[in-house]
């Protein structure tokens, strides 16, 4: 009769075990969902604001005019306006023009610890060849 206890006993024991075992992994699955979630609401808003600006045929003659690399700061007043207008209030973001041919490695200093970037080249507009690359880089906070 004790002998079957024991026995008993060890299979709750291990029962209790998987059952913790399998809410830890429920739960933990759940918190890395979110952090993908919020990386593509970052990656859709930061193409669209590309995209949007690559359609745009000032801010395209704007980009092509401006020698080797511009920081965010020295951008056209129209154009860092239209870019802090379409960003959400839960992303930080900056951008960068750079020179594809001089600056072939658009980047930014930042101690951020997760930072999106997405990029587009804008070539050529009707007079001229000179490509550039606008590359905007956006954090949470």
């Amino acid at each position: 009769m004790k002998n079957k206890r024991g026995w008993i006993r060890i299979v709750e024991a291990m029962v209790a075990i998987l059952l913790i075992a399998g809410f830890l992994v429920i739960v933990l699955d759940n918190s890395r969902n979110g952090d993908s979630n919020i990386s593509k609401k970052v990656y859709v808003t930061e193409n669209a604001i590309l995209r949007e600006i690559q359609l745009n045929d000032t801010y395209r003659d704007y980009i092509l005019s401006v020698d080797n690399s511009v920081e965010f700061e020295s951008f056209n007043l129209n154009l860092k306006e239209h870019i802090n207008s379409r960003i959400p209030n839960y992303l930080n973001c900056t951008s960068k023009i750079c020179d594809y041919e001089y600056d072939s490695v658009c980047d930014i200093d930042s101690s951020e610890e997760n930072i999106y970037a997405r990029s587009v080249m804008i070539a050529v507009n009707s007079d001229e060849y000179n490509p550039k690359i606008l590359k905007i880089f956006c954090w949470t906070f």
